[in-house]
């Protein structure tokens, strides 16, 4: 645990007393690299120049709404992300977990709920089991260990949530895992309204390790259940 909480985690908004309150709330309980932004032009120059582990962003910033933050942040950064926002409306749910949004918090919330979603965020994440093994897929290697595809010669890491969906459909190779432990092991406990996001993420995995993506051979959709990820003899 303590491995997680030397995270460096960024908190991205521009309510002072907000950022104020979260920094010191988490350095009580024990998170002692926090970082703090008050734009996204602010968020995006210290996640140039720090490995953040978590991005915690409001969704209302004063230069770019989070969802445009979040994508740039993509461009130089796979971390996991939470989005805080004060609307509360569906369609900006929806927006963010579609992105590939970690979670998401309408204000106002419990602190201690924060805590518990954010601790949930990183223990899926980095706290996964270590892997030593290599999946050969018609001639792609993906390591476990370092979260890599070589395919044609070409190293293409994988996302958090790309890495974690595989690795429970590696766990069950050749049989079906449901879309509901999918989203399980990628999103927790509540992962509900996550199916269209799955979808995201498979097709992107798809891409990533599947010779032909809209034809593919290993990761195979089971309709009105899950998926599969089918090892034949290489």
């Amino acid at each position: 645990m303590q491995e997680l909480k030397n995270k460096k985690i960024l908190i991205a908004d521009d309510e002072k007393e907000i950022t104020d309150m979260l920094s010191e709330m988490l350095f009580g309980k024990g998170f002692y690299n926090i970082y703090t932004a008050y734009s996204g032009r602010d968020a995006l120059k210290i996640a140039g120049e720090q490995k953040i582990a978590l991005y915690i962003l409001d969704v209302n910033l004063p230069d770019k709404d989070g969802f445009s933050l979040f994508e740039d942040l993509r461009e130089i950064s796979d971390a996991p992300v939470i989005f805080l926002t004060a609307r509360g409306e569906g369609s900006d749910k929806i927006r963010g977990l579609g992105l590939g949004a970690d979670d998401y918090i309408v204000k106002p919330f419990l602190a201690d709920e924060l805590i518990l979603r954010m601790t949930a965020v990183l223990k899926r994440v980095y706290a996964v089991s270590e892997a030593k093994e290599k999946i050969t897929l018609s001639g792609v290697t993906v390591d476990l260990e370092s979260a890599v595809a070589d395919k044609n010669g070409k190293e293409i890491p994988l996302t958090a949530k790309e890495y974690i969906l595989l690795k429970k459909l590696w766990e069950n190779k050749n049989k079906i895992v449901t879309a509901d432990a999918l989203c399980m092991a990628a999103w927790g406990g509540e992962y509900y309204g996550y199916e269209n996001t799955l979808m995201v993420h498979i097709r992107r995995l798809r891409q990533k390790i599947e010779l032909e993506p809209s034809k593919p051979r290993h990761i195979i959709t089971v309709k009105g259940l899950g998926y599969k990820l089918v090892i034949k003899d290489e």
